[in-house]
């Protein structure tokens, strides 16, 4: 099973299924994409696969995620999804010492390989955390929100290349 396979089953165990909570910016979501980034989509409708398929163009690629250790590819991953994936480039470049843009480059690329993953997983998984808390909408999922930031350490240590 792919690095991406692995990552794709942890993020839709905790994403869940179908939801149309008013306090939910993104508004109905299903398998974690939301009416609000995706309007045009049937989200009530949408097969576990197309929401793959979303996830590997979307999510996993444009985060670089086939670029890094399988742990902390998860880690980059869920927070693209979770938070974006610009704010998750962001993160992981801070975790590894360059220049935040939210664009991985050749700078970035570089740092990626020079550095230890599991210093990147760490640091860059503590700035979430912070980020999350203080998000307005804490009070209403931080609970769930709070279980799934305590697993991902956990399951990107069973994540394989």
């Amino acid at each position: 099973m792919s690095a991406f396979d692995q990552a794709f089953e942890i993020v839709v165990g905790h994403e869940g299924g179908y939801s149309n909570n008013p306090n939910d910016p993104g508004g109905e979501t299903k398998f974690g994409i939301s009416r609000r980034s995706y309007p045009n989509v049937n989200i009530a409708q949408l097969s576990l696969d197309q929401a793959k398929a979303i996830y590997a163009a979307d999510y996993w690629s444009k985060a670089g995620c086939d670029q890094l250790d399988p742990g902390l590819a998860l880690i980059v991953f869920d927070a693209a999804v979770n938070n974006g994936v610009g704010q998750a480039v962001r993160w992981l470049q801070a975790a590894v010492g360059v220049n935040a843009d939210g664009i991985i480059g050749p700078a970035t690329r570089s740092a990626i390989q020079n550095a230890d993953p599991q210093e990147a997983l760490v640091a860059m998984h503590a700035a979430r955390i912070h980020f999350m808390a203080g998000l307005s909408t804490w009070g209403t999922f931080g609970r769930g929100w709070s279980k799934r930031l305590a697993h991902l350490p956990y399951q990107a240590r069973g994540m394989t290349a």
